[in-house]
């Protein structure tokens, strides 16, 4: 292994959870970038690959979906103008981590399953070197579809398909639209703490990654001391952190800060390449474009050639392929209709732009991440996240002083309302932004739950989770005293299911005789907690599945299931059944305005349970842990034990499953933390699976069972265990 500088130093702790030092910040973000890539090699060269859109080059045709998008949003080249508009020290700062990453990345692929698995050994061993700018396109490719443009698609089918007042039963408040985004976030006061002073708490909610989404990591100079949770791949820590002095915690705050833009495109010639000529629509008439052609290359298949279009609003970044073929085959062949009134529906999706806040600033916020690791108070972080762009988070923030803060930080653009639920057509003005929205910041004085609830959110946007999480976390800290980091750890795995009162009350009053009666009965007797153990709960999830797939053969809704044309990359989004699934309670709430009598669909339900009660078990036999790793469509994925996980969606565990298309849990809290700002040493942590990336590392998945049974770990590194550099 190279050496890194004496003095540089490597602890790890019993879990092999990596505390860094080194003699100063830059020498320091060398040392995180080399130990990353011994740590995570596989996970984080993947990721620069979907930066890049070369996924399919390595792991063959499944990856062309992502790489078509990546390629067509402009996802390298937007981040490598934002990297150049960095200041001196960000940019050298960044540099410092690649450099490290490539020292030894190479060492840390040989051998690892996935490399084994892909046959990438000759690629492993001399791997094409990182660019400086690459940490920020793995930030951006992992957030890129963190925000509301998917939903947007989906929302302008159903408006083809049904008309726009159909948009109630999917938008009613509550519907959490993204796959698992969310998150749990709370700030105790002193008043309320055993130490008398604060405790920041929470969990992230995302899709469950093999290996594990977030990196612990400890990093020192002489600067700093900082320990928190890196995004492999990113230097620094993002979202949650404690420096000693101050913590903090974040949550999606559930702002619309993404457009989609409906675009015409017009053919107007061939280049002198043969390829097509385009203009495109715009508020003043019609105006050029920028277009080019991507090759992609596919493993054992031929290359694939991508158009990118990018208008004044935006790349395009769906619909196109489609679009330029029709266009070119209507200038050879005009087609014979005249009549508006009867152009037949379109057999592919119109092309839409995509604007973000990136794009048009050419600023991902990467100049907070060296602010944050410097703050030493709730001023010194509020300050940092000024420069914050996307996501756009809800933050908590408290200091040692006692002072806590909550924060909404990003950039949000102005414009008519409109567009945060639908595409707007490039020729209506509506589209246009005027600036960017502030969040509101406000003192704390006890206690403040952030869960992407409204009231936390700040107004920026249309669609919340139900408060029940926000209202559960809140009535658990209120109702004890003299709090500490084992009660917030408790807060953590709370299963009481906000979503059982609901389905008390329509099975309550479902007319049912016979062996659905005492299905009924039983569903009423439940407790309401999803616990692995339970019956109940598993009696619950197994009604509930029956009644979104009655909601989702419903003729009312059947046009939805027209094809929408979109890549299978907005699947999540643009899935009916899967849509239906996670907002089923605003359907059962106004399905009977829109012509769908829910009350049958409930009776339905529960006699199909009845014909299949026998072989319902416990939850946790339903609901166990199921990771998603990027070679799982190659079935080559590292195996992990079927753990049974509690929660649910509806729970403050929210342990997410995909009600109408599995019970398997494959998003959830990806992280838990607790900073205690009266002695850092005290607070906890852990994340499912490991320190390590590689699955023949003993540190590969330890911390799974403390993170199933709701157990957390301590910060500290042990003493004299040994690493890289000085106390190698």
């Amino acid at each position: 292994m190279p050496r890194a500088p004496m003095s540089a130093e490597v602890r790890r702790d019993a879990l092999g959870v990596p505390h860094l030092r080194a003699g100063d910040v830059m020498e320091l973000a060398r040392l995180q970038g080399r130990i990353t890539a011994l740590d995570r090699a596989w996970q984080i060269e993947h990721h620069r690959w979907r930066m890049e859109g070369r996924t399919a080059e390595y792991v063959g045709a499944h990856g062309l979906p992502w790489d078509r998008f990546a390629r067509q949003v402009l996802l390298e080249p937007t981040v490598r103008r934002c990297f150049e508009r960095l200041d001196r020290e960000t940019r050298t700062w960044l540099t410092a981590y690649v450099d490290g990453v490539n020292e030894t990345l190479a060492e840390g692929l040989a051998g690892t399953p996935e490399v084994a698995l892909l046959g990438l050994q000759s690629y492993a061993a001399a791997p094409r070197p990182w660019e400086p700018w690459t940490p920020l396109g793995i930030f951006w490719g992992i957030h890129l579809l963190f925000g509301t443009f998917p939903a947007k698609l989906f929302n302008a089918h159903v408006t083809d398909r049904l008309g726009a007042e159909a948009l109630a039963l999917f938008h009613a408040e509550g519907v959490e639209r993204a796959e698992a985004s969310g998150s749990n976030a709370w700030v105790i006061g002193g008043e309320r703490t055993a130490s008398g002073l604060p405790l920041v708490a929470g969990d992230p909610h995302r899709t469950i990654e093999l290996p594990g989404c977030y990196q612990q990591v400890g990093l020192a100079c002489p600067e700093f001391d900082v320990v928190g949770f890196t995004f492999p791949g990113v230097p620094g820590v993002q979202h949650f952190a404690h420096t000693g002095t101050v913590a903090w915690g974040i949550t999606n705050a559930m702002a619309d800060y993404q457009d989609l833009t409906l675009e015409s495109l017009a053919h107007v010639g061939h280049g002198p390449d043969g390829s097509p000529l385009l203009k495109a629509r715009g508020i003043d008439g019609w105006e050029p474009v920028r277009a080019s052609t991507e090759t992609l290359r596919v493993r054992g298949e031929a290359d694939v050639t991508v158009p990118v279009v990018v208008t004044s609003r935006g790349p395009v970044v769906t619909g196109l392929e489609a679009e330029i073929e029709r266009l070119v085959a209507e200038a050879e062949a005009p087609p014979q209709w005249t009549d508006e009134s009867v152009q037949p529906r379109r057999a592919h999706p119109a092309p839409h732009s995509l604007r973000t806040p990136t794009h048009v600033e050419e600023d991902l916020g990467f100049g907070a991440l060296l602010p944050l690791l410097r703050a030493r108070t709730v001023a010194d972080v509020e300050e940092a996240l000024s420069r914050w762009v996307e996501p756009v988070n809800s933050a908590l923030v408290a200091d040692d002083t006692g002072r806590v803060r909550h924060l909404v930080v990003g950039r949000v653009p102005e414009r008519d309302e409109i567009g945060a639920v639908l595409p707007v057509p490039a020729w209506d003005p509506r589209h246009v932004w005027h600036g960017y929205r502030r969040g509101p910041g406000s003192d704390v004085d006890d206690v403040m739950v952030s869960a992407n609830d409204r009231a936390s959110g700040g107004g920026l946007g249309v669609e919340y989770a139900t408060p029940f999480r926000a209202g559960r976390i809140r009535e658990l800290v209120e109702s004890g005293e003299q709090l500490t980091v084992d009660d917030c750890a408790a807060i953590h795995v709370d299963t009481r299911n906000g979503q059982a009162d609901l389905m008390r009350e329509l099975v309550a009053a479902a007319e049912v005789t016979g062996a659905a009666a005492a299905v009924r009965s039983e569903l009423l007797a439940w407790d309401g907690h999803s616990d692995t153990g339970s019956r109940g709960a598993a009696l619950f999830a197994a009604w509930r599945t029956a009644l979104v797939r009655w909601f989702s053969e419903h003729p009312v809704l059947s046009a939805l299931h027209e094809p929408s044309g979109h890549s299978r990359i907005f699947a999540a989004w643009t899935d009916v059944v899967t849509q239906i699934g996670v907002g089923w309670h605003s359907m059962a709430h106004l399905g009977p305005a829109h012509g769908i009598e829910v009350g049958e669909g409930v009776r339905v339900a529960l006699e199909h349970v009845a014909a299949h009660r026998d072989s319902l078990t416990t939850w946790g036999e339903r609901h166990w842990l199921d990771p998603v790793h990027a070679l799982d469509a190659t079935g080559r994925a590292p195996h992990v034990p079927r753990d049974p996980v509690g929660g649910d969606k509806g729970c403050v565990l929210a342990a997410a499953s995909a009600p109408g298309v599995t019970d398997h849990c494959y998003g959830g809290p990806v992280a838990r933390y607790v900073w205690d700002l009266a002695d850092r040493e005290a607070s906890r942590w852990v994340v499912p699976f490991g320190a390590s990336g590689d699955a023949r590392d003993p540190h590969f998945a330890d911390q799974t069972p403390a993170w199933l049974a709701g157990a957390l770990h301590p910060v500290r590194p042990a003493t004299g265990t040994g690493g890289t550099g000085g106390t190698g």
